[in-house]
Formats: C-alpha cells, structure tokens, sequence
C-alpha cells in the first residue's frame, strides 16, 4: 500500500471542512490572512515513509472489467425527486447526516441536500486507503461497516487506484451507504505526471456519473504536496484554481490537504496556496512533535495550532483534521518519532483519539463552523500501526467517538 503521505516536518495542524454547497464559492475570492505567528509549534519532523506497501491481496494489480451502473429515471415523464431540506442541526434530513436514507432515484438539485457544515464538527469518519483497487463488494461491506457500526458520515481518500471506473465504484458504495467523500488527486512519490491523468479521470467521474456531486463534498488535491514538493506553491495554486472552475457548476469545494509546516516553509510561499482553497484540510499528528511524549500530554500543541495557526488562517473557512492519528506501534525506521519520548501503543492510541472526543465542545466552538476530525486510517492493512482495525479487520480497541454534543 501506500505510506502515509508522510512528512519530514509535521506541524500540528486542523484541518478543513468543506464548505457547505450554498456557501461554495464560485468566483476566487481573496481570503485576507493573519500572519503566520512567530512562536507556532507546528515545526515537528517526521520521517517520510516511503517503504513499498504489502499487497493487500493477490487481485489489486488487475484492472477490473466489471460494468458500473448508476440510478437514471425510467419513466417515460419522471417526476422530480426533492433533496431533503437542509437541517441547522444534527436531525436526519439531510445528507449525510446520521439517519439519513438516500433517495433510490438520484435528486435533480443539490438545493438542501447537504447538512449545514455547522453541524458536522467532531468524529466524521475515517481516512480510506485504495491502493489496493478494493472491489465493489469490499468498498460496499467496508463503508457499511463505517456507518452503521462507527457513525461515521464520511471518507477521507488516501493513496490512489488507477483502474478504470474505480472511482464511480466508490460513488456507488458511498451513496448506497450514506456516506460523503472527500475525493484525492494523489501525487505519489516517483515525481512522475501521473497525477495529471488522476485528476482528469476524477473530473470525467465528477462529470458523467449522476451520483457523483451527491456524495463528493471536496475534492483535495493532493495530500502533501507542498511537503513534498510536487509542484511550486504558484504552480500547485492555479491547479487549484482551475480544478475550482471545472468543479463550479457541479459546486464541490476544492482544497489541498497539508501540515501546518508545508505553508510556512520557504518564506511562507505555500501560503497563496491556503490562499485560494475553498475549505482547509489540516493534518495533525502530533506523535512526531519534538517534544511529544504521551496522547495525553499532546492537546496543549494541538490547541495552540488550531487557536495560532489554522483559525487565522482560515478566516472563517471551514476546518477539518485529515490525517489525524497517533500510532499503536512503530514497524519500521521511517515511522520513527522525533522525540525519544513519544510513546507508541495501543494504549496511547486509543488515549489520543480519547483525547479528541474528550474536547468535544472545543471543536464544537471552532471559528468556521467547528471543527471535525477524521481517524487515520481505518485499518492497519492500510497503515501499519494507524488502523482503527487490525489488518485482518478486528476492532483493535474500543471506538466510539461523539458526533455531536
């Protein structure tokens, strides 16, 4: 599998929601920013992993064939099927909020259809690995399992599959299970232009598939890129840019999921890539701090990023924590900490993720609509050590995180 769009530098970060369709904007508008504060904490290294992935299972490699199907109307003179009216709370009429039933025929608009971003601070859902080219029924049981057993309300993509249709098949999986998705244009490490033919096939998807726009809440483009240096930050910005004009009418956000320390890296070129995103996906990581020690000692740095960093940054923008984790165990040199001692285990991982659900009523209170944070990553066949599941799909401890309070 992939590893982890891993950093060599982390900053504690938060990361961002999408805005809500009505309040997506489709014209690029200037989003004045405070300065980067001189005593930010966010200068944590992190090892980059770039360690080949285990195959998750012999067929991963296989370009599928299988046709994939989408809800059209059949009658002869279909009658319009409403979007439930968006809720200022966390009721079940609208997507996709807990409780919801998506509508067998496809809406005709997107008016109501998503929930108000103002309720959806907290747990959401997890990061999604896809690597491993999961077929139809593996996204289908896996994303069940997210929502019906974890509440979870939605998938954060990481890593890339480039067989044909793979995309529409995690449309259909998401709007089958209620599920929102925040899509990724991957860029990979082999400094290749593969993420060139990635984007054009996920805008085809966008597109052409009826569903799509009803279960695609933002698209990222990238996971670290500014880390890693994939693109100059202008560059990368009027990527952004574009990716924003083609998605307008479709109204989905447009974003790049990054650390606090990529956009303030090199005299702060990265951030006139912050800049220009519709909502901010923050990454926040805090076992690679140089001073970490436990999960519970980490919400100090966490606090102080979000209140010094993100929330001036953001400027009202929607925040969201993407990659968001703390490992059970360190399996090889590039997982390393930056602090001899930060501790790794079961106990701590389940401590940090206690941790956050302890907060609540502060990400509750977050400029922007609150803050919700996503676990990374569902399972440990994803990301050694950073599964919420063991590699052969056991819970590894109890899970259970608020959505609301």
């Amino acid at each position: 599998m992939f590893s982890l769009t891993l950093f060599t530098l982390l900053a504690l970060s938060g990361f961002s929601s999408f805005v809500q369709a009505a309040h997506i904007k489709l014209a690029h508008v200037h989003h004045a920013r405070a300065p980067a504060p001189v005593g930010s904490p966010a200068t944590h290294a992190r090892q980059r992993r770039c360690a080949a992935h285990r195959a998750h299972n012999s067929t991963a490699s296989v370009a599928r064939t299988s046709t994939h199907t989408t809800s059209t109307h059949t009658s002869a003179a279909p009658q319009k099927t409403p979007a439930k009216q968006t809720s200022s709370g966390a009721s079940s009429g609208c997507f996709p909020a807990l409780g919801f039933e998506t509508p067998a025929d496809v809406p005709d608009s997107l008016d109501g259809w998503w929930c108000d971003d103002k309720t959806e601070y907290a747990f959401l859902g997890f990061s999604y690995e896809v690597s491993a080219c999961q077929s139809p029924s593996t996204l289908d049981k896996d994303f069940a399992n997210i929502r019906n057993n974890f509440n979870g309300r939605y998938i954060r993509l990481y890593g890339a599959c480039d067989n044909k249709g793979f995309y529409d098949d995690v449309v259909e999986a998401a709007y089958k299970n209620g599920l929102g998705v925040h899509a990724l244009i991957w860029f990979g490490f082999d400094g290749d232009n593969k993420w060139e033919t990635r984007r054009d096939a996920l805008f085809s998807t966008l597109h052409s598939n009826p569903k799509a726009k009803f279960v695609t809440r933002a698209v990222q483009f990238g996971s670290e890129p500014l880390l890693d240096g994939v693109l100059p930050a202008s560059q990368l910005a009027a990527q952004v840019r574009a990716a924003q004009d083609n998605l307008a009418g479709l109204k989905i956000p447009v974003t790049v999921s990054d650390m606090q320390w990529s956009f303030q890296m090199n005299g702060g070129a990265g951030l006139k890539v912050l800049d220009v995103v519709d909502v901010i996906d923050a990454h926040m990581l805090p076992f690679f701090g140089r001073e970490a020690t436990t999960a519970n000692a980490a919400w100090p740095s966490i606090k102080s990023s979000v209140d010094k960093f993100w929330v001036p940054q953001a400027n009202g923008r929607k925040i969201y924590f993407t990659e968001n984790g703390w490992p059970s165990g360190v399996h090889d040199e590039s997982q390393r900490p930056n602090s001899a001692g930060a501790q790794a285990s079961l106990a701590q991982e389940k401590d940090y993720f206690a941790l956050l659900d302890a907060n609540c009523a502060y990400f509750k209170s977050v400029p922007g609509g609150g803050l919700g944070w996503f676990a990374h990553i569902y399972s440990d066949a994803m990301e050694d050590g950073y599964g919420i599941l063991t590699a052969s799909g056991k819970l590894k401890f109890a899970f259970a995180p608020r959505t609301h309070c």
